[in-house]
This record gives C-alpha cells, structure tokens and sequence, in this order.
C-alpha cells in the first residue's frame, strides 16, 4: 500500500466511529429529554446507552484490522462489514421516514430554542449515507481476499 492508497477497512473504522458518537451524543440527549425508544435515565434506558457506547467502540475496532480470534470464530472482517453496511442502510431508511414524516415533534435546543425532530433526522441521515459510503466500500469493494 502506497502513500496515495488508504486501506477501506481503516477508512470504514473511522467513518463508523464518527457516525456513532454522532449517533451517541444525539441518543444520549434525546433520552435525557425522555424522547424516543428508551428515552429514560433509569434501568433500560441507561442500558440502551451504555450498549450504544460499546458498539460505537467495538465496531470500529473490529474494522480496523484482522483480528485472528475475530476471524477465526465469528467472522471475517468483509463478511462483518457487509452486515455492518446493511444494518446501516436499514437505519438510514428509518431515519429517512422519520425526517419526511409531515408532523415532528421538538425537543430543547443545547443553543437554547426548540430543535425539530425532523431536523436532526436529516443530520443524522446524512451522517449514516456517508459513513456508509465507506463501510460498503469496505465491505464489497476490492482486496481482502485471504
């Protein structure tokens, strides 16, 4: 691999870990204004965010290179990614609904002021494309073949 070459999987790892701490900072602050699945600070709700937390890790560092245990027992690391890439279309594909749903509710902006549900569906649909481009890039594009 060459200076002008990046390596897909690395690119996929730190395109997945900005989607999910974006991710994770917005599912972080909708539950502590008690909207969406599990909008609460208590039992399941703080679960639900402490997975999202291990997820927005472990994926990432899956990705980033061979792991020999990984691989050897689970899956190998293009095989990961395509499952990682389809449940990311799926969660772009929700998020989409929700951003043209023609009534939204609102919660407090950090800025103050409101912020409309729909608004942060749009940021987070482009977030999930993008991060996406990468993952399926690495997940069903050329090399890795061992």
């Amino acid at each position: 691999m060459t200076a002008a070459t990046s390596d897909p999987f690395r690119d996929a790892a730190r395109a997945y870990f900005i989607y999910g701490v974006v991710y994770w900072i917005g599912g972080v602050y909708l539950a502590f204004h008690g909207v969406g699945a599990r909008g609460t600070r208590t039992g399941a709700g703080i679960a639900w965010i402490v997975l999202g937390l291990v997820l927005v890790v472990g994926i990432p560092y899956l990705l980033r290179r061979r792991r020999a245990w990984f691989e050897r027992w689970v899956l190998s690391r293009r095989d990961f990614a395509r499952i990682v890439a389809l449940l990311m279309a799926v969660r772009a594909f929700e998020v989409l609904r929700v951003a043209v749903r023609p009534v939204t509710a609102t919660v407090p902006a950090p800025w103050g002021g409101d912020l409309t549900v729909r608004a942060g569906a749009i940021v987070f649909f482009v977030v999930t494309v993008l991060a996406l481009g990468f993952v399926s890039r690495a997940a069903w594009g050329p090399g890795e073949v061992r």
